[in-house]
């Protein structure tokens, strides 16, 4: 059983997340501060933490310093969408990821599970020496293997080159043309559609969603990169 902090100053939103998180393998705690949320941290063996940004007494941001400072538990940030400053200052500090109100059922436990998984998984998210990281996504070329918060994902020979050049070069945009040139090892022509196609399957198989992406990301006008810190 896996023990979750749910922190928010709001009853209704620790409510609902708890209801959300019902049906799950987890000993759920609250907490409605920062300062509870640390209290919480130092007495209980707790695996996952999701936590409000603006709270009263000591917000989410400066609980997010305070609890990397003595664990790599996973933090999933709750935020609002005038919220975007502070979302990325909180990932910059050491949050794993974050999840927008109003909340969709579906994805707060998808992202849980995720955070979990890769956690408990992967040794408290420990790379294995060699392989490429961007988030929960490994890339290990020598055995030409990826997982996805440590679990094996299935990618085309094509996918596979195309994911190891963004990652290869975290925060590059790559034109379409580029991509197809260094991946294809072909002149160029007719390259967008082509390549926007296989842009697409990796998402849908390395994205929670897809429509969505949290990793592989479209530079309007310009081409494709992945995010170093898999966020957005």
């Amino acid at each position: 059983m896996y023990n979750i902090l749910i922190c928010d100053d709001e009853q209704d939103i620790v409510n609902a997340l708890k209801i959300y998180l019902a049906n799950g393998n987890y000993r759920l705690f609250e907490a409605h501060n920062g300062l509870e949320a640390l209290e919480v941290i130092g007495k209980e063996d707790i695996h996952l933490v999701l936590l409000d940004i603006m709270m009263p007494e000591l917000d989410g941001i400066s609980a997010m310093a305070r609890i990397r400072e003595r664990s790599n538990v996973p933090v999933i940030l709750l935020t609002a969408k005038s919220e975007d400053t502070d979302k990325i200052l909180g990932l910059n500090v050491g949050a794993d990821d974050y999840i927008t109100k109003p909340f969709n059922p579906v994805e707060v436990a998808a992202r849980v599970n995720s955070q979990l998984r890769r956690y408990m998984q992967l040794g408290s998210g420990k790379v294995r020496p060699g392989a490429l990281a961007i988030g929960g996504i490994e890339l290990d070329d020598a055995e030409k293997r990826v997982t996805l918060d440590g679990e094996e994902v299935a990618l085309t020979p094509t996918e596979y080159d195309i994911l190891r050049l963004l990652m290869q070069n975290p925060g590059r945009v790559f034109a379409p043309k580029d991509i197809y040139r260094l991946v294809w090892n072909e002149a160029p022509y007719g390259s967008e559609n082509t390549v926007a196609v296989h842009i697409r399957h990796l998402r849908e198989k390395l994205e929670i969603d897809p429509a969505d992406p949290r990793y592989i990301k479209v530079v309007w006008g310009q081409g494709y990169k992945i995010d170093k810190g898999g966020k957005q």
